[in-house]
């Protein structure tokens, strides 16, 4: 299984976990920041960069994505883990794969959809299956530019698709493919509020913005009111993409949880 990954630097071991159209490249300055005084491993996922697209018959688990990189655990003492949007929930299910491992555990607007039915809260879970199925619907019919143009409005706010030339949609749309498998495993997961709890490290981390959307602003609500022993960081600026629209806002809050005892 081919996986394409950066490493950086030297000392404690930190794994970033990319959002979806990203691939690892979003983490360019958080690893200029942190090289200098961790040993930085960024994998891209199924499908991004030269890793290995998913080839499989059946739906892509969160498992499945972990053990792209299970070998950075078997061979590694202690790791902490940051995780933006889609790797957020890959770097949860990493945590509960591999509890005895894990250090800290940073999570930028991480997004387990599937919580919000387990929760009640039908009407974001709904937000969340029509942003799915515009995606597999689009895929079907090979019309990845309409997809694209929603899922860009969606995540980075109304007129961001208009914003690009052709050049920079074409390429977005091809980095979008990935997510036709990725919210298999965001929507089929089936592991409970009360199973994250018991497994999930003390020193877990949520950031968000704001100004996020409602879907994902339902998900860190969930967890405020579900993980009283979890830290939580907020900030003003950017949306759900601030780690890459805004990184002078989210790294530095991010080197601050590394670096503190």
């Amino acid at each position: 299984m081919k996986l394409d990954f950066i490493e950086e630097g030297q000392g404690s071991t930190v794994l970033l976990i990319h959002s979806t159209v990203a691939g690892n490249k979003q983490w360019r300055k958080l690893i200029e920041c942190l090289s200098p005084h961790y040993r930085i491993l960024a994998p891209n996922l199924f499908g991004y960069g030269s890793t290995i697209k998913w080839h499989k018959k059946r739906a892509q688990t969160l498992n499945d994505q972990v053990d792209l990189f299970s070998s950075f655990f078997e061979k590694t003492e202690s790791i902490s883990i940051v995780g933006h949007s889609f790797g957020g929930s890959v770097a949860m299910m990493a945590a509960k794969k591999y509890p005895e491992k894990i250090k800290k555990l940073v999570l930028i607007e991480p997004n387990p959809f599937y919580l919000l039915e387990h929760h009640s809260d039908h009407a974001s879970y709904q937000e969340a299956l029509t942003l799915r199925d515009i995606i597999k619907t689009n895929a079907a019919k090979g019309t990845w530019l309409q997809a694209a143009e929603q899922f860009a409005d969606y995540w980075n706010g109304s007129g961001t698709w208009k914003k690009m030339d052709q050049i920079r949609r074409e390429k977005f749309a091809e980095a979008l493919k990935p997510n036709f498998h990725e919210f298999d495993c965001v929507i089929n997961e089936t592991t409970t509020l009360e199973e994250w709890r018991d497994v999930l490290p003390l020193n877990t981390h949520i950031l968000f913005s704001e100004q996020t959307v409602n879907s994902i602003r339902k998900i860190v609500t969930i967890f405020e009111e579900t993980m009283p022993n979890w830290t939580f960081h907020s900030y003003g600026e950017g949306t759900h993409m601030a780690p890459l629209t805004h990184p002078n806002t989210v790294n530095p809050i991010i080197n601050k949880i590394l670096t503190e005892v």
